[in-house]
C-alpha cells in the first residue's frame, strides 16, 4: 500500500484544504492512505475517520509538534501532545507513552531542519522522513536518508503538503493493509520511500487559497 505519512489539513495554522478534498485527491493519485498531521492540534482527527470510513481509505492519527529544537512527527497517536516549544526529548516521550512513533521530519533542510544532534535521541527515535515532497532540493533526503541507515532507523516519506493538490507525488509504501501493519513496518525497518518531488508552486498555493485566489 501506498501512504502520505505527513500530511497537513485546513487545521494547521499554514494549510487550507478539507479533509475530503485530500482524501479524494489521494485517491485520484494511487494513494490508498494518509496521516493527518496537523501542527499543534489534533482537530481533524474524528472528521478524518469518519471520511476514511466514507471512502475505504486508511487514516493514520498524527500530530507535528515544533520542539524548541525543531520538529518531532508523532504517528500512531490516541491524544493530543501540547508540546509546542518543550524539549523534544519531553514529547519524544509523550509520544512513546501513548505506543505512537517518533519520526524525525526534513530532518537536514535548512532553517526547518531538527537544530541538534540527532544522535542524541536515539533512545527515542524511531524513524526519519528520508524524503520530503515539500521541500526543495535532494542533498537534505539523502543525508537523512544516510542516517537513518547509519542508526538503523525506519524510514518515511511524506508529501508535507499543505494544500490539497500537492497530495500524491510523495509516499511511503509497505506490505499489508491496516495501520498497525504499517506501524511494524516502520519500526521492522520494511518500508520503502517512493514518489518526486511536489511542482515548487504548491509551496505557495496554501496562501493563495487562503486569500481568495485558489480554490
Amino acid at each position: 500500500m501506498k501512504i502520505d505519512l505527513h500530511c497537513h489539513t485546513k487545521y494547521s495554522y499554514d494549510a487550507a484544504s478539507s479533509i475530503e478534498k485530500i482524501i479524494i485527491q489521494a485517491k485520484k493519485t494511487g494513494l490508498d492512505g494518509i496521516a493527518i498531521t496537523d501542527h499543534e492540534n489534533t482537530k481533524g482527527w474524528i472528521e478524518a475517520i469518519e471520511l476514511g470510513k466514507k471512502h475505504n481509505f486508511l487514516i493514520v492519527l498524527g500530530e507535528e509538534i515544533k520542539t524548541n529544537k525543531g520538529d518531532v512527527l508523532g504517528l500512531f497517536l490516541k491524544e493530543q501532545i501540547n508540546g509546542y516549544k518543550k524539549d523534544p526529548r519531553w514529547v519524544m516521550e509523550e509520544i512513546r507513552k501513548q505506543g505512537g512513533l517518533v519520526i524525525i521530519p526534513h530532518p537536514f533542510h535548512g532553517s526547518e531542519g531538527f537544530r541538534d544532534d540527532i544522535a542524541k535521541y536515539l533512545d527515542l527515535v524511531d524513524g526519519i522522513e528520508v524524503f520530503n515532497g515539500r521541500k526543495p532540493g535532494t542533498n537534505p533526503d539523502k543525508k537523512a536518508m544516510e542516517f537513518a541507515k547509519k542508526h538503523n532507523l525506519g524510514m518515511t516519506a511524506g508529501g508535507d503538503s499543505h494544500h490539497y493538490k500537492g497530495i500524491g507525488y510523495t509516499y511511503t509504501e509497505f506490505d499489508g493493509t491496516t495501520v498497525e501493519e504499517l506501524k511494524q513496518a516502520i519500526l521492522n525497518k520494511q518500508t520503502r520511500t517512493n514518489g518526486k518531488k511536489a511542482p515548487l508552486i504548491y509551496i505557495i498555493t496554501p496562501f493563495l487559497a487562503k486569500i481568495g485566489l485558489l480554490k
